[in-house]
């Protein structure tokens, strides 16, 4: 049945955007798309892109709508692609189904298509209009867009803290300093990327799982532990649960061979990359990564890996949970380790930062920009 809509363009991108969530962390290596087919001021179909090698949303939305996509409107999150992947072009479909004008969100950074899509749609006598609510559509593809043109993957460094700025107490006790509305959501945060990354230093302190716990289900992301050393204990929790949560270890050659290969033996694998003053090195992890198709990484560790991967410049975009909370003194842990810049005008800048509320809690979000450390 055709749901009646308001007939303002952004309320049915909206609905498009909305779909498209529901693909999020799903479809890697592809991104993340919403489309709405819209005739007389009412949908008449609707889709999402729900896994690489199935149909794209605008696909589903036009075998949804039928004979109504022809003279109708078509809203997508993401320019149609007009090159042959695992499917055909969609902008030969959209064509092909008579539809009168198409609403995008965002070009695609795909090299492949960037225009293209468009060109051909507008080349065929169909009306394009770009740019609608394009800040939204393009933070939802942020991780495919990092991907496609460098072959790395998109870091969202997560972080909870007390309003003076402190991740855990003088005894390193950090359990909790956000409510349960915030918890969730970083479940929900990890069931949408495709891993999660610490350090461990927070394997050793907490023995944390870094899985997905949701009432409703969810996804598990591989889990990664930069560990340069190798001192991660056998009984590890993260360890364990292989067949749900794959971990993946980072470490160097100053790890044991015989280490390696035990480790190896009981199906986790590990990643040899290049020391860095005694460290893994970051940006050499991140290619290994990229290489493996792992397309959005959630940073979940504690200051002296927070520092180093800030440092690095590793990391795409912060989401960072502030508790109306005080812990009173200066012995705390901070939320980045080592040496930061000497005067304020060399700081790391965000842009298009956005807020949202967990009962008390804030979450700030935002891209993060590169610095002059000095």
């Amino acid at each position: 049945m055709a749901i009646k809509k308001d007939v303002m363009p952004e309320r049915f991108l909206q609905r498009a955007l909305d779909l498209a969530r529901c693909g999020e962390g799903r479809t890697s290596p592809n991104p993340p798309v919403g489309a709405v087919v819209v005739s007389g001021g009412e949908i008449v179909g609707e889709g999402f892109h729900p896994r690489a090698g199935d149909p794209h949303a605008e696909i589903i939305a036009l075998a949804a709508a039928g004979a109504a996509a022809r003279g109708a409107d078509l809203y997508v999150t993401l320019e149609p692609c007009s090159h042959q992947g695992r499917t055909g072009p969609c902008a030969d479909a959209v064509i092909a189904a008579g539809i009168r004008r198409v609403f995008v969100g965002t070009l695609d950074p795909n090299p492949q298509v960037s225009g293209r899509g468009i060109a051909r749609l507008r080349d065929n006598g169909v009306e394009v209009v770009c740019g609608l609510l394009e800040s939204p559509c393009r933070w939802l593809i942020a991780p495919f867009a990092r991907h496609i043109t460098t072959g790395l993957p998109f870091v969202t460094l997560k972080a909870a803290m007390t309003l003076d700025g402190q991740t855990a107490t003088s005894t390193g006790t950090s359990q909790w300093i956000t409510g349960p509305l915030s918890r969730e959501h970083v479940h929900r945060l990890r069931d949408r990327c495709d891993a999660v990354l610490t350090g461990i230093g927070t394997v050793l302190a907490d023995d944390a799982r870094l899985t997905t716990r949701l009432s409703d289900g969810g996804r598990d992301p591989v889990r990664i532990v930069v560990d340069s050393k190798l001192r991660i204990p056998d009984d590890a929790q993260i360890l364990s649960q292989c067949s749900s949560a794959p971990t993946v270890l980072a470490t160097t050659a100053a790890a044991s061979p015989g280490r390696i290969s035990a480790l190896r033996t009981r199906g986790i694998e590990v990643l040899v990359c290049r020391d860095e003053q005694g460290r893994v090195a970051l940006t050499d992890l991140m290619v290994m990564l990229g290489q493996r198709n792992l397309q959005s990484i959630l940073l979940e560790a504690g200051a002296e890996l927070n520092g180093c991967a800030l440092r690095a410049g590793i990391v795409s975009r912060l989401a960072i949970f502030v508790a109306p909370k005080l812990f009173g003194g200066g012995d705390g842990y901070p939320l980045f380790g080592g040496a930061g810049v000497l005067t304020p005008d060399a700081a790391w800048q965000l842009t298009d930062v956005r807020t949202r509320m967990f009962a008390d809690d804030i979450l700030i979000e935002g891209e993060v920009q590169p610095c002059s450390p000095a």
